[in-house]
């Protein structure tokens, strides 16, 4: 066991992991943080996208220890401290974004990742952008709305499913 260290959310939280440990597992086992799912352990589903130093990853295809000393975001790090919900948190409220709720993290969080870099994207580049985030619920099409929207686009042409 070694202690791994890093800042998650904007505050120094550490633990002990295995070698083997995956950051995944890290964030939901060692330091509590549930809000990053595990969908299938295989890097297919995206539901556990979170940000490592700024760049969207998925947590179970690192290492905890890959991570020590680094800047970690999830899903319970975007919401504002009083619990009020960012723009692109309120956007997928707004426009039905979700509906069981399982990717929904990964999802915002890959979100989040293509609007730092594109703020203004297009149906096609939102599209193209979650194409390594399952949904099994939606359909995709009020999540790509939802995106759109907190983009500051005007999306009241885009049919509702």
């Amino acid at each position: 066991m070694s202690q791994v260290k890093m800042t998650v959310n904007g505050k120094e939280m550490s633990g002990e992991a295995e070698g083997r440990t995956l950051l995944s597992q890290f964030l939901r086992e060692t330091l509590g943080l549930t809000g990053t799912h595990v969908g299938c352990d295989t890097s297919q589903c995206g539901a556990c996208v979170v940000h490592v130093d700024g760049v969207a990853v998925k947590s179970c295809t690192m290492l905890a220890m890959e991570a020590d000393g680094a800047d970690v975001a999830t899903i319970e790090g975007q919401a504002a401290a009083d619990g009020t919900l960012n723009a692109l948190q309120q956007a997928f409220q707004d426009h039905h974004g979700l509906q069981c709720g399982f990717c929904t993290p990964g999802m915002i969080m890959s979100a989040a990742d293509l609007l730092k870099t594109n703020p203004q994207p297009t149906e096609a580049e939102v599209r193209h952008h979650l194409e390594g985030n399952i949904c099994r619920c939606t359909g995709y099409h009020n999540i790509v709305k939802a995106i759109m929207a907190a983009s500051g686009q005007d999306v009241s042409s885009i049919a509702a499913e």
